[in-house]
């Protein structure tokens, strides 16, 4: 695929590249994005939810980036380097053709603390090519001033709070807060980077050629070796893969933390309102997570995930979202203050661009029941919960009894105040069912007469008020008539059949009214609303949810198509952000684990029903 130009505005300055035109790389505690014209717009150190410190795609000027392209015109084409993270990047220019590599060596997942390190090897594959690079870090979100101490090959940039060093095979250039070089490269000839995190016990340390090279080859190695367990051998194995590999990237190794995306405020909308910060763990994805990691073969890092859930995801005291928040800090915190940085100007001017999300203090009732079935799952799948587990499920279930019946603000996290939504209460009958089905099966101690009167209770709640005989559907929550792609669950988490007729009366209502080309809606905020202004794009969860649910009730020859039609959508990587817009542009945070995680259990039914 051909990569786009980084926009410029009338004066010179450098603009935007679109959100779907990066690539990802990471070490298992943070990443970095690469644009397709080679600079890294994006990189937070030492982790998912530390300070930018590469910030350009929400901020063009003020942002900070690590430029590194070919001098004058070049057609780019990005791709990975076969089964791994690594990114190349190709320049194809009138003299020759040259590459990037971009690679975080994975220094191993129960590493200490220490080094961090991005490497950048150039190499020239044909005729001679002339690069540029500027590198200009703008620590803690761009608010912090730095110095800059330039010896030869070496520059060491130091902030209140952090210290990098960036090593070079070629000479570099102080140029104000910034660093610049210029050099040629002939057929065969290679120049390296490397940007490492420094101070404490962490020195300097120059990253020579051989060892650049030594160190891509261990992290091809790493990647390899890490995908081999995977037990997919499907028709979209490319796809699935990829999906797999993202979501590794998006794992926080010193705790088994996976965040729901590693950017903040990429517009769900250019120009909207609805940017948020998803760089931390939301609870809705566990039961996701785990399902498709250990579909897929991956029982360590299922079982490091439920490691995370065993230490920070369990009962507290309560507070105004119960006993659990809706999502942590990817080390278990729990306070995760929202604010706006008012001096950048959002991603194409979207502002407001935000670190920190209130959203951590909803009621959000369907994370107990995604709690419950990732914990069901892993006690089927992988190894008998302990009995402590069993007790803080206990727990959960006896609060799901008492509570599952208040108004909250769902699964779309909306600000528009607390509703009956139809999913929270669909998840709060999978808690119930699925802690029911674990005391039966292990002969767990467990109030099995309430639960099971609560659990039929919530089922008949269900059938008669969140079905609409207006709209033939069940629908968004109770006693209304407006659609939510969110219903697609229902025979996903097995409460319905999947050719029970109300279902496919529903199915037929949604595919009509928010179903566009395959891409569905997660429902109309103009019947609907949220309590944030503008709109948004069709959600990639919900479509992938689509062709499972067009799946389970047999209509194989729709869900086939409609897949097939989804991974046209993806970026030309195969990553998907949040949303896709109108013009099927990729909008959102990205990528996105959610949209990864439906694709892998999507295409896995889909395999597997097609035979």
């Amino acid at each position: 695929m051909d990569g786009t130009a980084r926009e410029r505005g009338t004066s010179g300055e450098r603009r935007y590249v679109p959100i779907a035109d990066h690539g990802l790389i990471g070490d298992l505690r943070s990443v970095a994005l690469v644009g397709t014209d080679g600079t890294i717009d994006w990189y937070c150190c030492p982790a998912f939810d530390a300070p930018s410190v590469f910030a350009a795609i929400l901020d063009a000027e003020r942002g900070g980036c690590f430029e590194l392209a070919a001098v004058g015109p070049a057609r780019t084409k990005q791709f990975y380097f076969p089964d791994t993270n690594v990114l190349i990047t190709r320049f194809f220019t009138e003299d020759g053709v040259g590459e990037v590599q971009d690679f975080m060596p994975v220094v191993g997942e129960k590493a200490a603390e220490g080094r961090h390190r991005l490497i950048r090897r150039v190499l020239c594959v044909r005729g001679s090519v002339l690069f540029r690079t500027r590198v200009a870090p703008r620590f803690h979100y761009g608010t912090r001033p730095h110095t800059v101490r330039v010896t030869g090959d070496m520059a060491v940039f130091g902030s209140e709070e952090l210290a990098l060093a960036l090593t070079a095979t070629v000479p570099l250039e102080g140029d104000g807060p910034d660093v610049r070089a210029c050099f040629k490269l002939a057929e065969g000839e290679t120049a390296v980077f490397a940007l490492d995190r420094v101070g404490g016990d962490v020195a300097p340390s120059r990253c020579a050629r051989e060892e650049a090279e030594e160190q891509f080859g261990a992290t091809v190695r790493y990647w390899r070796r890490w995908l081999s367990s995977s037990r997919y051998r499907g028709r979209w194995r490319e796809m699935v893969h990829r999906s797999a590999l993202t979501l590794k990237l998006l794992t926080y190794a010193p705790t088994g933390a996976i965040v729901a995306a590693p950017t903040t405020s990429l517009p769900e909308e250019l120009g909207g309102e609805r940017n948020w910060d998803y760089r931390y763990v939301w609870v809705r994805d566990a039961a996701f997570c785990v399902y498709a990691l250990l579909r897929l073969g991956f029982t360590e890092e299922a079982e490091a995930f439920m490691g995370f859930v065993s230490r920070h995801i369990s009962p507290g005291d309560g507070g105004p979202s119960g006993p659990l928040q809706i999502m942590y800090g990817i080390d278990g915190r729990t306070d995760l203050p929202e604010r706006e940085l008012g001096h950048l100007e959002g991603h194409q001017g979207s502002a407001p661009v935000r670190v920190g999300n209130a959203a951590a203090d909803q009621l959000q009732l369907d994370i107990y029941g995604a709690l419950i079935d990732s914990i069901y799952l892993y006690d089927k799948w992988a190894e008998p919960v302990s009995s402590e587990q069993w007790d803080h499920v206990c727990a959960l279930v006896d609060w799901v009894c008492a509570h599952w019946d208040q108004p909250d603000e769902g699964i779309w996290e909306t600000r528009g105040g607390r509703r009956n939504f139809l999913y929270s209460r669909l998840m709060c009958w999978v808690a119930l069912e699925r802690a029911v089905r674990m005391a039966n099966r292990r002969g767990l101690p467990a109030d099995l007469p309430r639960w099971l009167a609560s659990r039929d209770t919530v089922y008949r709640r269900i059938m008669s008020r969140g079905w609409s005989e207006k709209r033939g559907a069940f629908v968004q929550h109770e006693d209304g008539d407006v659609l939510d792609a969110a219903v697609l669950m229902m025979p996903l988490s097995k409460f319905i059949a999947p050719t029970d007729p109300k279902w496919l009366s529903t199915l037929d209502s949604l595919t009509e009214d928010l179903v566009s080309d395959s891409l569905v809606y997660r429902y109309d905020p103009r019947v609907s609303p949220d309590g944030v202004l503008g709109g948004e794009g069709t959600f990639s969860i919900c479509s992938f949810w689509y062709v499972e649910a067009l799946t389970r009730a047999g209509r194989l020859d729709e869900a086939r198509l409609a897949f097939e039609k989804m991974l046209t959508y993806a970026n030309h990587l195969g990553l998907y952000a949040e949303e896709i817009s109108h013009r099927g542009e990729q909008q959102g945070n990205f990528p996105q684990a959610f949209t990864h995680l439906a694709l892998i259990s999507a295409a896995f039914n889909l395999d597997r029903a097609l035979g």
